[in-house]
């Protein structure tokens, strides 16, 4: 069983996809990256959504950044957006994460930072995993001796 799903739009999201699974390798959490686009193959990003094992889904997106809103349009679960910086410093794709209608919510992080959006997930899971949760301290320690 794969807890987090890291749902990217394009190849060229790779970088933010695997920032995301460097952090939940570090922390031992199971989770699988994903290419899928919501306007290039709808249906087959609706399936995966809806027939995925996973408890939290990350999403990476940028310009109209659909993906997120799509993924949350077709699940209960919790979704977390990374807007990536395209155009306008990333603003455009930050301000279509935040701006979700009521009913359908996205969490939404920093532009760039699929770090933080893996560890939200990360604690998300933690909230019925001690295992996870002592490890995500041992994690905030560990940050903070380097700074």
């Amino acid at each position: 069983m794969v807890s987090i799903s890291i749902v990217i739009g394009s190849e060229s999201d790779m970088e933010l996809g695997e920032k995301a699974v460097a952090t939940l390798k570090d922390l031992g959490v199971d989770h699988e990256l994903v290419v899928y686009s919501a306007h290039r193959d709808p249906q087959a990003l609706k399936e995966y959504v809806e027939f995925s094992d996973s408890s939290v889904f990350i999403a990476v997106a940028g310009l109209s950044a659909a993906l997120p809103g799509f993924i949350a349009a077709h699940t209960l679960k919790p979704v977390i957006g990374v807007p990536k910086e395209v155009k306008l410093g990333g603003l455009d794709s930050l301000l279509s994460m935040v701006q979700m209608p009521t009913g359908v919510p996205v969490a939404c992080v920093g532009v760039d930072n699929s770090r933080n959006a893996a560890l939200l997930a990360a604690e998300v899971l933690a909230l019925n995993d001690e295992g996870l949760r002592k490890k995500l301290v041992e994690y905030r320690e560990r940050r903070r001796a380097r700074t």
